[in-house]
């Protein structure tokens, strides 16, 4: 892995794609066990989640569904606070388990809001399943079931992230100069 420019803004190798591929398995055998049984609804986020999701179902083996919602609350390299959701849920959810599938929870307002507008639909049980968290930038008080990996505060891109929506085709996560 090299450093790469991508507009304006270069960024060092962080996580390599195996690594990712050896977290995502586990996570996988982990859900694998609990959700025995259950025909779960996975809720992806998108856009940057759609990577972590494809692989992660792709080692499901109870029957489960998929579904896609997207809200955002990055501008650029900075969360702005605001939530905006701009695909909605299309799913009845009251009485299921749903694992909600992220690709970084960063201060948590934006999961703190999903899992109460989901909470409220009645399912069984949610999961809040996330290939990285911040936890040095939590504002909000909830509970991540299931973290790949828990970094500090670095802004990265690949794997589905994206700096103004480039980066996210790389395999590889890099992290800002």
């Amino acid at each position: 892995m090299k450093i790469i420019r991508v507009l304006d803004k270069e960024f060092r190798p962080y996580i390599s794609s195996s690594e990712i591929a050896e977290r995502i398995s586990a996570i996988a055998d982990e859900l694998n066990s609990k959700l025995e049984g259950k025909k779960p609804l996975f809720l992806c986020i998108l856009n940057g989640a759609f990577m972590f999701a494809a692989d992660l179902l792709r080692q499901i083996s109870v029957p489960a569904e998929i579904s896609f919602i997207k809200v955002a609350s990055y501008d650029g390299t900075e969360s702005t606070g605001r939530i905006a959701e701009t695909i909605g849920l299309d799913k009845d959810i009251e009485g299921r388990t749903v694992v909600i599938v992220e690709d970084i929870i960063d201060s948590g307002l934006t999961m703190k809001y999903l899992l109460e507008r989901l909470n409220a639909k009645h399912p069984e049980k949610i999961y809040v399943t996330a290939l990285f968290s911040k936890p040095c930038n939590m504002k909000a008080d909830i509970q991540i079931d299931y973290c790949a990996f828990r970094i500090p505060d670095k802004f990265i891109i690949g794997y589905g992230l994206d700096y103004d929506g480039y980066g996210r085709n790389y395999p590889d996560v890099y992290a800002i100069e």
